[in-house]
């Protein structure tokens, strides 16, 4: 097995056994990572003399022991592309994977690459995080002989990990009072949006929690809006703050437009007024009405708590009928309710709830029969003033999955969810959401 930084420094010799540089750096497509197929270093940036830059591609060089020959003559280098094709990105082992974060895609956790290892014919195996990794980087080649390079440790195999954005925006060295790079040579690399593909929306939110504001950012904005949105939604109130304001207004109401109104409500009562408003105007009239209408609600209530994103159907619909409207609900606007509720005009802003049907006897009722004879009539509900913890008590109480909220006259205001229920009573530091700001 060979390490990355064994590599570095290593000669390259031309044909005639003349010194043409030294490696500094391996750079591989960065469409590879975190993908089943083998992956070989597209080409590597040796120093030649006056500091001058060669890509070499891997192909017209041979790995004799510990030295590189060049495999044309020195007159055929000209003629070596300096780039790779189009709509191809590199990344530089040296500069942008070691000593930076990775995802441990199977622990779903972050993790230091303190090396890269690689296979005899050079193909790319995965990241050392070990302490010996470390060690061998530090320690004097005389001291591990000819140890260090036989010296073998567990790997993370490069299909099995996601590379952070290695680039810092300003905010980030403000946050952590770094000097900006002096390199004019910028990484300009993204995560590759796989994610998305390999972990469930909960497992991205922890990573993200354990990555800089700037970096959960990046990793948010190579997700498609649908994953993206269910990240956020489990990610704390203030990180979705700072993530959200690291985006674009555009971007940032794309992915605000997959999420439910009480988590948007919740988000931007934690922004700027102005801020708010500028994600509120790239929004449909609609959802920023729902939105706005939420926020007047002081956060530690019903009316904080509830989300408008709920199913009201006429009590003489059949069962059928409402199945039909739930299935177009979830495949249309991705509304999961677990309850149905009857009023008398579901075409009125203003209902009063007659009953209520959960899901279950819904799936199970005769298809023709209308839903105020299966709806039940007596509906626990409170009041938007009522205290968040009383409405999650009760919701504990009756063994809810989400109460609905009802003004003094019976008017259906919204519904609070049983996942919001259980924030209000889970310790501090262990809820997503936080007192709003306006």
């Amino acid at each position: 097995m060979l390490y990355l930084s064994q590599l570095l420094g290593s000669p390259v010799d031309d044909p005639q056994d003349e010194r043409l540089g030294r490696i500094i750096d391996v750079l591989a497509l960065s469409g590879q990572v975190g993908r089943s197929e083998p992956t070989f270093p597209s080409a590597f940036l040796v120093e030649g003399e006056g500091d001058l830059l060669l890509r070499l591609p891997l192909s017209v060089l041979e790995l004799h022991e510990d030295e590189f020959r060049l495999c044309i003559s020195r007159a055929q280098l000209s003629s070596l592309p300096s780039s790779p094709l189009p709509g191809e990105q590199e990344i530089r082992l040296a500069r942008d994977v070691l000593d930076k974060q990775a995802i441990d895609l199977a622990r779903k956790k972050t993790v230091r690459v303190n090396d890269v290892c690689f296979g005899d014919n050079l193909q790319i195996l995965g990241i050392d995080n070990s302490t010996l990794g470390l060690v061998r980087r530090l320690a004097p080649a005389w001291l591990l002989g000819g140890k260090g390079r036989e010296s073998t440790t567990a790997f993370i195999p490069w299909e099995r990990i996601e590379l952070i954005d290695t680039q810092p925006s300003a905010d980030d060295l403000e946050e952590t009072q770094e000097p900006a790079p002096a390199s004019a040579e910028q990484s300009v690399r993204n995560p590759t949006g796989h994610l998305g593909e390999l972990l469930y929306p909960a497992d991205i939110a922890e990573i993200v929690q354990q990555l800089t504001p700037g970096q959960g950012a990046r990793i948010i904005e190579s997700l498609d809006d649908e994953t993206a949105a269910d990240t956020m939604e489990e990610v704390a109130t203030e990180r979705q703050r700072l993530i959200l304001e690291k985006l674009s207004p555009e971007r940032a109401a794309s992915i605000l437009r997959a999420m439910g109104p009480d988590e948007i409500a919740d988000l931007l009562a934690q922004m700027p007024e102005e801020r708010a408003q500028e994600l509120l105007r790239f929004m449909n009239p609609q959802d920023s009405e729902d939105v706005q209408e939420l926020l007047e609600y002081e956060a530690d209530t019903a009316g904080g708590l509830m989300t408008t994103d709920y199913i009201v159907l006429n009590q003489t619909r059949s069962a059928r009928e409402a199945l039909e409207v739930v299935r177009r609900e979830i495949q249309e606007n991705d509304l999961r309710a677990a309850y149905v509720y009857c009023v008398h005009d579901e075409s009125c802003d203003d209902c009063q709830v007659l009953g209520a049907l959960s899901l279950w006897d819904l799936l199970v009722a005769p298809p023709e029969k209308p839903l105020q004879d299966l709806m039940e009539p007596d509906v626990i509900s409170v009041l938007p003033d009522t205290p968040a913890r009383a409405v999650a008590e009760k919701i504990a109480k009756y063994n809810l999955l989400a109460v609905p909220v009802v003004s003094a006259d019976g008017i259906l205001q919204g519904v609070v969810t049983i996942d919001d229920a259980i924030d209000v009573l889970l310790p501090d530091d262990r809820k997503r959401k936080r007192n709003r700001m306006f």
